[in-house]
């Protein structure tokens, strides 16, 4: 099964027409013709089957014939992660923790980040390749990329940790993690976080953890984060 993306769909379209590029994707690459099914979502959860009324290489056309609302996971996952020095890391983080399952991801600032700027519509599409590629049908919000500081000025919801390096008295992830609840977790630059910012956390409530007996690159960490969640959850599910 291949997954096309289309975020203008909602549950009452019936015709649409497919961009240029998956137009031309369907019918050049996939030769895809008049009367052949193809799945779609907007990312919001919806799953449509879809049936080509044109089979025009730049615009495709297409009847929904059905839709079906997919379950969402019983528990949202949020990662403030720092943007690493060299791009195609954190651009693997997204791809793999989209594949693996994630919520939101917030770009966090911190001051020890070598990079400070990003590129969200890279970021984005990079989402949105993985969310079809992985046949998810609620892709990840990306945040607006912001400082350390101004990420706490938020209600935070469920669980709360921050991953990080220092020495200091820090509890298992993976012991700490309850099954079917929300989970912000915090991961910082190449550099780690810095002491004032620790505080800064925990004075939020977050809880100091660490991710295993190994130091992890920053893309490493996010990744290990995230698919800890999912274990514990999958786990729990399995009883």
């Amino acid at each position: 099964m291949q997954l096309f993306y289309n975020p203008e769909l909602t549950e009452l379209t019936n015709t649409f027409s497919f961009s240029k590029e998956e137009s031309r994707h369907l019918v050049k690459v996939l030769r895809k013709s008049v009367g052949d099914t193809v799945k779609i979502t907007n990312g919001n959860g919806w799953l449509f089957t879809a049936s080509i009324t044109l089979g025009n290489h730049n615009s495709c056309k297409a009847e929904i014939i059905s839709k079906e609302m997919q379950p969402k996971r019983n528990y949202n996952l949020h990662l403030a992660v720092a943007p690493t020095k060299m791009n195609d890391r954190y651009e693997w983080f997204l791809e793999k923790a989209t594949e693996i399952g994630i919520d939101a991801i917030t770009p966090i600032i911190c001051d020890r980040s070598e990079r400070k700027v990003v590129k969200p519509d890279r970021f984005e599409r990079i989402l949105h390749s993985a969310m079809k590629q992985s046949l998810n049908c609620y892709l990840p919000k990306l945040n607006p990329a912001m400082s350390f500081i101004k990420f706490f000025e938020q209600d935070f919801q469920g669980q709360l940790f921050i991953a990080h390096c220092e020495e200091t008295d820090k509890k298992s992830l993976k012991e700490e993690l309850k099954p079917e609840t929300d989970v912000t977790i915090l991961i910082g630059p190449e550099g780690d976080f810095g002491t004032k910012e620790i505080d800064l956390a925990i004075s939020n409530r977050f809880i100091p953890v660490t991710l295993g007996e190994t130091r992890l690159r920053t893309e490493t960490a996010g990744i290990v984060a995230c698919h800890s969640v999912a274990f514990v959850n999958e786990t729990h599910n399995e009883k």
